[in-house]
């Protein structure tokens, strides 16, 4: 899978797709009905109505890329049954699970909200001194 880190950020598109999509249709759907920046290196990952097929699509700095699964058996997770909004946001561990056939990432959160670094008091208070 892709290597990613925690502060990439997955947008899944929760209507089914026409998979005959390639770049130009896919990068519109990201502009007119997620409303996000295509070029942000953020991921977009849209599935078709039979749930057996995904693409992801994400620009690497250089071009976009496309990347595409397709499941011999079984069906993606549904994550369109989610509270009936257009997008849903994974985390990019969500997301190799989501593309493994796995049907948690659509019936809960998995991973653990994300936090910022904070610096312990008493640390702080060892600077006052100085």
């Amino acid at each position: 899978m892709i290597g990613l880190s925690r502060r990439v950020r997955v947008f899944a598109y929760t209507r089914p797709v026409d998979m005959r999509k390639q770049y130009d249709g896919l990068y519109a759907l990201v502009i007119s009905e997620l409303k996000a920046d295509p070029l942000s290196g953020d991921l977009f990952l849209f599935t078709n109505r039979r749930r057996t097929r995904a693409k992801v699509l994400l620009w690497d700095g250089t071009g976009l890329c496309i990347y595409q699964k397709r499941l011999e058996r079984g069906r993606f997770a549904s994550l369109w049954l989610r509270d009936e909004q257009e997008v849903c946001e994974l985390t990019p561990s969500e997301l190799a699970l989501f593309l493994e056939g796995s049907t948690l990432p659509g019936a809960l959160r998995l991973s653990p909200p994300t936090t910022s670094p904070q610096v312990p008091t008493s640390f702080l208070h060892e600077a006052q001194r100085c």
